[in-house]
């Protein structure tokens, strides 16, 4: 058959009634909840047309809630084009940790996900400032500043692979941030990765929350000959 070839665009914005679950849902979202005596929330919400929302509960325990696609990893990080997240969060405090991004396998401590390639929030270091991480396994790239912050307001984010995995790069409400080259070069091939949302908190009562309005992708595709 002839040659065919285009973009594959994804985009979901949770306008619907859903309570997340450790059962794959609609569009295959899955929560990965690690809590003891607190019971942590993870729903749609109507706010703003929709939004995801993670809210960790007023409970003094290490707890960890992640939004992400139950290790099916469905984007194949050499094909993709662009990654957006519209995210706001609030509670964050001294002990709050929140990755949005793309991710391989899930794991509790974030620095320990084998690759990945996301914005973050380390409320040990900072309880607004966003940093930029990547790792693909070979080189380990992490906290760089990106001169900007979130609160409790919606901002845009964006991690750019259309010039290929030595030069990804990062946008938040379209200005370019975080300095020099970011590169996901060493991934093995054919490795793939799934949407990412993790906040943490290591104790403590507080309540941190992580919404998301939106999440979209771009990935290449072609078949035939």
């Amino acid at each position: 058959m002839p040659k065919s070839q285009g973009i594959i665009e994804f985009r979901d914005n949770f306008n619907r009634a859903q309570e997340f679950s450790t059962t794959p849902g609609h569009n295959g979202w899955t929560i990965k909840d690690t809590s003891a005596a607190g019971t942590p929330t993870y729903l749609c919400a109507t706010e703003d047309g929709g939004s995801a929302v993670l809210t960790l509960a007023a409970t003094s325990e290490a707890e960890v809630v992640t939004l992400y696609q139950n290790n099916v990893l469905p984007i194949d990080l050499a094909k993709l084009k662009r990654f957006e997240v519209i995210a706001k969060v609030a509670g964050i405090d001294s002990v709050t940790t929140v990755c949005l991004g793309l991710a391989s396998a899930q794991n509790d401590t974030s620095d320990s996900v084998a690759v990945n390639c996301w914005f973050k929030l380390a409320g040990a270091d900072s309880t607004s400032a966003v940093v930029i991480e990547t790792d693909d396994g070979v080189t380990d790239d992490d906290d760089n500043a990106t001169g900007q912050t979130l609160a409790a307001v919606y901002k845009r984010f964006e991690i750019d692979f259309s010039n290929g995995l030595s030069d990804v790069r990062f946008y938040i409400d379209g200005q370019p941030v975080g300095a020099g080259t970011f590169s996901l070069a060493s991934v093995s091939a054919g490795q793939n990765v799934q949407p990412f949302f993790q906040v943490q908190k290591a104790s403590g009562t507080g309540t941190p929350s992580l919404t998301i309005a939106r999440v979209a992708y771009e990935e290449a595709y072609s078949y035939g000959s």
